[in-house]
């Protein structure tokens, strides 16, 4: 009868040499090309990341105040609401929600990115009254949102759709065409495909009420956390030239620790 062992098996005095030599074998040094290549991994997977699933803006106006600074400088989700693709599966996409808070392009200026917020889906009914949302026949509680007194009250602003165009200020001239269409009853009817959002900041906030509807195909994404905030006057967003971008920038090295909103960096967008 054959005889059986439980001890582990030994390892014989042949093996050593072999690790030794292992270990004493010259390490392969990374050769200027293998390099200059993990570099470039690393920039391509970057800016595919900036492009198609991240971006960050800056804030320069104060529509969205106080949920949105001026100077706040924001990163942008481009995946969740966009149109789903075949070829990511595995991506959680959504639909556009109300009260969400949308980046996209201003219809008709193909350049222009403006940030506002979901008022109206498509199918939703949709009109001001002393600066108080009501959507579907329900005045809307708004705490983020500005209201009007006495002393600041604008007909077209805060009755809309309810008052003339030719009453209103800075209206687009294809909306004031447009818009009469979309009334029924007294409500904005927002149609499909579209979207009705306006700016936190009623009372400052050229939105929907002045261009019209968000076509779906123009939304950008929706932004997730505040990642740096710095103190800005409005008219910045004016600075074009390269001697003024050099000022500011400069303005910024020099009042990045006094001038930087701490409490905001990583402040959720809701």
């Amino acid at each position: 009868m054959a005889e059986t062992t439980t001890n582990p098996p030994t390892v014989t005095a042949d093996a050593a040499p072999a690790k030794d030599s292992a270990a004493s074998a010259p390490k392969h040094d990374e050769t200027t090309l293998e390099a200059l290549a993990s570099y470039c991994a690393v920039i391509v997977v970057g800016l595919f990341i900036l492009t198609f699933i991240f971006q960050n803006f800056v804030i320069p106006s104060g529509s969205m105040e106080k949920t949105l600074l001026i100077g706040d400088h924001v990163l942008v989700d481009r995946v969740n609401l966009a149109p789903p693709a075949h070829w990511a599966p595995f991506v959680r996409y959504r639909t556009v929600h109300r009260g969400d808070i949308i980046v996209f392009l201003k219809p008709g200026y193909p350049d222009m990115f403006l940030v506002k917020r979901v008022i109206g889906i498509p199918g939703d009914r949709v009109h001001l009254h002393e600066g108080y949302v009501y959507l579907n026949g329900q005045r809307q509680d708004e705490p983020q949102a500005g209201h009007p007194d006495y002393s600041s009250y604008l007909p077209y602003r805060d009755e809309f759709p309810n008052v003339p165009t030719s009453l209103g200020q800075d209206i687009e001239p294809v909306w004031a065409n447009d818009l009469p269409s979309h009334i029924q009853s007294g409500d904005l009817v927002v149609p499909p495909g579209n979207y009705f959002a306006m700016g936190d900041n009623r009372l400052n906030s050229l939105d929907g009420r002045f261009w019209g509807f968000v076509p779906r195909e123009n939304i950008v994404g929706r932004p997730l956390f505040v990642y740096w905030s710095f103190i800005s006057p409005e008219e910045d967003e004016e600075h074009v030239s390269m001697s003024e971008r050099l000022q500011q920038m400069g303005h910024v090295l020099l009042h990045f620790f006094d001038q930087t909103r701490w409490s905001r960096t990583l402040h959720m967008v809701r």
